[in-house]
């Protein structure tokens, strides 16, 4: 049997699943199995899989059912002691399964290996680095205040502590990858790996006002739920709320703008201050937040990307001080 499985859920994948099954297949760690779960794809996905003929691919197609709903599959398929998910537009370099076999060799309590995440545009440009958090062993209080592993393709964890925790749970929309880690991390120290391993494509419509509304929703359930299973954690419900509505002021904030995104954004950065009001003396976080709001919801369209552009040039990079601060939040913008 392999070592580690990697599973991939992937649905109309078709313009970014070469380049990510190819550069899975490219790993330097070689005892892995790569089960692909197609949910009902209705583009050329599967055809593109067929034109790979590696033995250690897996094609599984179903009917649609949902993201969560495919991981689960593909982890009732593993048969690896250690599983890895890896989204159908996200890139892998070449050593990220070795470091990620080899910490969990070395760490036998740890039940997650997790390495650092930058991101990439859709042709493949680098946008800016992700969090390169370095929380180690007991982590649930930091991973409460942010999802420093930030992306499904990041971890790597132990398949028995995936089953003991239930794995996804399929009832969310969005999430369901930050949720999953939140109950391992209940049960289990983490172990991190400091390398930018993952490259994480932004998609123009991840970034819609429709989809950060719903992220919305499904973050405050897994916060509610999270509490619910660790209530000694209740006294950081303000400060995971704080976090959780300035990272999606910046969301909703990010191009292309639209009055829409900044009335929604306007909401957050309000719910953000009211968790944690002591925001307001970071002057510098406050005045360009507001100065983007201002600028989207008043100004033509034609001079508001000029105007943020030049916000932006003027605004030092945020460097984060403390494992639960959230330092993509000047970063991402």
């Amino acid at each position: 049997m392999p070592r580690v499985s990697v599973i991939i859920a992937v649905y109309n994948g078709a313009k970014t699943i070469r380049q990510t099954i190819a550069a899975a297949l490219q790993q330097t760690f070689p005892d892995f199995e790569l089960i692909v779960i197609d949910d009902g794809s209705q583009d050329s996905t599967l055809a593109i899989l067929g034109e790979f003929h590696d033995p250690r691919l897996k094609v599984s197609p179903h009917s649609k059912s949902g993201l969560s709903a495919s991981r689960n599959r593909g982890v009732s398929l593993a048969g690896g002691d250690l599983v890895a998910f890896l989204d159908a537009d996200d890139i892998w370099l070449p050593d990220k399964l070795e470091l990620q076999v080899a910490a969990l060799e070395e760490h036998p309590e740890a039940a997650l290996a997790y390495v650092w995440t930058d991101y990439i545009d859709e042709a493949d440009r680098f946008m800016h680095p992700g969090q390169h958090a370095c929380n180690s062993g007991r982590v649930l209080e930091a991973l409460l205040g942010c999802n420093f592993i930030e992306t499904g393709s990041n971890p790597m964890v132990r398949r028995a502590a995936v089953e003991e925790c239930g794995g996804f749970d399929e009832s969310l929309t969005a999430a369901e990858d930050w949720d999953l880690w939140l109950r391992v991390a209940m049960r289990y120290p983490f172990v991190v790996v400091p390398h930018a391993l993952v490259l994480y494509r932004v998609h123009p419509d991840s970034m819609s006002s429709s989809d950060v509304l719903r992220q919305e929703r499904t973050c405050l359930q897994v916060i509610d739920k999270t509490l619910r299973e660790a209530p000694l954690l209740q006294n950081l419900k303000r400060q995971s709320l704080a976090k959780l509505y300035t990272y999606l002021t910046y969301r909703a904030l990010t191009p292309p703008f639209s009055r829409k995104s900044s009335r929604v954004a306007l909401r957050f950065w309000c719910s953000a201050i009211r968790n944690q009001p002591s925001l307001l003396v970071r002057s510098s976080l406050t005045t360009i937040t507001l100065a983007k709001i201002l600028v989207t919801l008043m100004l033509p369209s034609s001079i508001q990307s000029v105007l943020v552009e030049l916000m932006r040039s003027l605004r030092p990079v945020a460097v984060a001080k403390s494992p639960t601060d959230h330092p993509t939040e000047e970063r991402s913008l």
